[in-house]
């Protein structure tokens, strides 16, 4: 474990490495710098002033020369300081991470929640009506798109009714608590989960038909094991292992946010800051959110193959040698 552990950290600092320098240099060929910005802003600057400031900044040097300085400085947890907020990354990054962490976070366990039972009911009755009423819905959830459903919520719960507001994060001259963001946190949540619950559905009710075939399964109930955990503790545990894999690739928009949910709703967070850093060329922004999401991708396939040895005991991340 320990052997497997060391070489997927390898792996993850390799692949960063790959992936910084990457955003880095896309990021770099974008036209127009914050200096140009500030010419456009200030039209008395003059030439002789721009060229100064580039070199002030190292704008001036070479893309890879650029790269290396930021890369020492990260590596010191200097992460530099953003033109948008004028203020250090990782203050401006904290407050909007907890923010997604807790919109997607919430979705993901509703999602779950809904899919599997929901995807274990359907492939128990294959091909009936019922399995096609609820193959349907998938079907509908996955071909809405978020911010048709975002509006609808809005038009709905908002405008007619009345009873939610229509996007922000908190009352105004509130403290800010869990308690108060609920009001707020109900159409983005409830959009996110319709969004996702079809996909999962349609995984869970594959992976628990396709275990329901298997020869073990037969073995099980001709043993006179119940039905009830002959299909939760055993399919549904084997049928976990790809929905787990779907769930871990998904795992870095846990941390690059949901963008057009976040717009429709006015929800800071994620997703809407790295869109604006790349509109406003805040690069350490732009880099240092991307990156994030990208360790974080990293660390959900860790934990997926960590979930996998936890479902089947059968893998392990031990050498067999022979």
């Amino acid at each position: 474990m320990l052997r497997f552990a060391a070489v997927r950290l390898l792996q993850a600092i390799v692949v960063l490495l790959i992936m910084s320098f990457l955003i880095y240099g896309l990021i770099g060929l974008m036209p127009g710098d914050p200096i140009d910005l500030m010419i456009n802003a200030d039209p008395n600057v003059t030439a002789a002033d721009a060229a100064r400031l580039r070199a002030l900044y190292g704008l001036d040097q070479p893309i890879w020369e650029r790269y290396l300085n930021w890369l020492t400085a990260a590596l010191q947890g200097d992460f530099g300081y953003s033109r948008l907020f004028s203020r250090p990354v990782p203050e401006v990054l904290a407050p909007r991470l907890l923010n997604t962490l807790l919109l997607l976070g919430m979705s993901l366990v509703l999602s779950l929640m809904v899919a599997i039972p929901l995807g274990v009911f359907a492939a128990r009755r294959p091909n009936t009506a019922t399995d096609t009423a609820i193959n349907l819905a998938c079907f509908a959830g996955i071909s809405v798109p978020p911010f048709w459903l975002a509006l609808l919520f809005i038009i709905l719960f908002a405008v007619v009714l009345g009873v939610l507001p229509a996007g922000g994060m908190a009352p105004v001259g509130g403290d800010g608590g869990l308690w108060e963001r609920l009001p707020y946190l109900v159409m983005p949540v409830a959009t996110l989960t319709l969004v996702s619950i079809g996909g999962y559905t349609r995984f869970v009710r594959a992976a628990v038909m396709e275990q329901l075939r298997q020869d073990y399964i037969r073995t099980a109930r001709a043993k006179g094991v119940p039905e009830r955990s002959v299909v939760w503790r055993h399919a549904l545990r084997n049928a976990m292992i790809p929905v787990v894999t779907i769930v871990a690739l998904g795992f870095g928009s846990l941390f690059s946010g949901a963008l057009v949910t976040e717009s429709m709703f006015a929800y800071l967070g994620m997703g809407k800051l790295i869109y604006d850093s790349i509109l406003g060329n805040d690069y350490n922004i732009a880099l240092v959110g991307l990156l994030l999401a990208t360790l974080m991708t990293l660390a959900g396939n860790l934990l997926a193959d960590l979930g996998y040895a936890a479902l089947d005991p059968r893998i392990t991340f031990t050498e067999t040698r022979t």
